[in-house]
């Protein structure tokens, strides 16, 4: 078995959005060597609708940062909804995008980076909003998925529990924020390599020395 690289994040999560790139390229980089797993860290899950007006100032300072560590551009048309919050008809929640990434794992295990970082950037780059059925139209027909059987399992209850399923996974290996990187090289033994954003040559640096402890090197 190899080691496994579990990704926590979330859709909403705009250091995630961030740090997409570089976690792609980890996995690209190790494809073969290590497996990966997403996690859906349900960073946003209210008990009752919140408007995207109690973030907003927020993240209207909070997304410069980002811009500036990652290199990442945030889009004008999700920049649209932060900049006028009075004009926004959104309510983010994490729960429709990490049903519909239990769903995506089903048809492509091998592909789950790929796809959470798609999520992220039909969120942050293109102003989808994700709680909206129609935001995954254009990564359906990107990955050939047909749309009939996708929507009946967003709405099914057993693609909900898986949701909620990785959500208390994230809480039980103590991930208290988001991007949080774990390279599980044992059946309980797992290294934390990254909380936060991390640079690339950091996050390779780290793996490597978790590798070469675990070969006993």
């Amino acid at each position: 078995m190899n080691p496994v690289i579990f990704y926590c994040y979330d859709a909403y999560c705009g250091w995630c959005y961030g740090f997409s790139p570089v976690i792609r390229k980890i996995v690209e980089e190790y494809k073969g060597q290590l497996d990966a797993e997403v996690l859906s860290g349900g960073m946003i899950i209210p008990e009752k609708p919140v408007h995207i007006g109690t973030t907003a100032a927020y993240i209207q300072k909070a997304y410069h940062t980002v811009e500036e560590y990652s290199g990442i551009k945030f889009g004008a048309d999700y920049l649209w909804h932060i900049n006028n919050p009075d004009l926004s008809d959104w309510f983010p929640n994490s729960e429709k995008p990490a049903i519909a990434m239990s769903i995506f794992k089903e048809y492509y295990p091998d592909r789950q980076v790929e796809f959470a970082s798609d999520l992220q950037y039909a969120l942050h780059f293109e102003g989808r909003d994700l709680t909206d059925d129609e935001a995954y139209k254009h990564l359906l027909e990107k990955y050939s998925i047909q749309p009939e059987p996708f929507y009946e399992k967003l709405k099914s209850e057993e693609f909900k529990e898986k949701a909620y399923y990785e959500f208390a996974l994230c809480k039980q290996l103590q991930v208290t924020g988001f991007p949080c990187v774990l390279l599980q090289t044992g059946e309980s033994k797992f290294h934390l390599l990254a909380r936060g954003f991390t640079h690339y040559d950091d996050l390779k640096a780290r793996i490597e020395n978790v590798l070469k402890d675990a070969s006993g090197n």
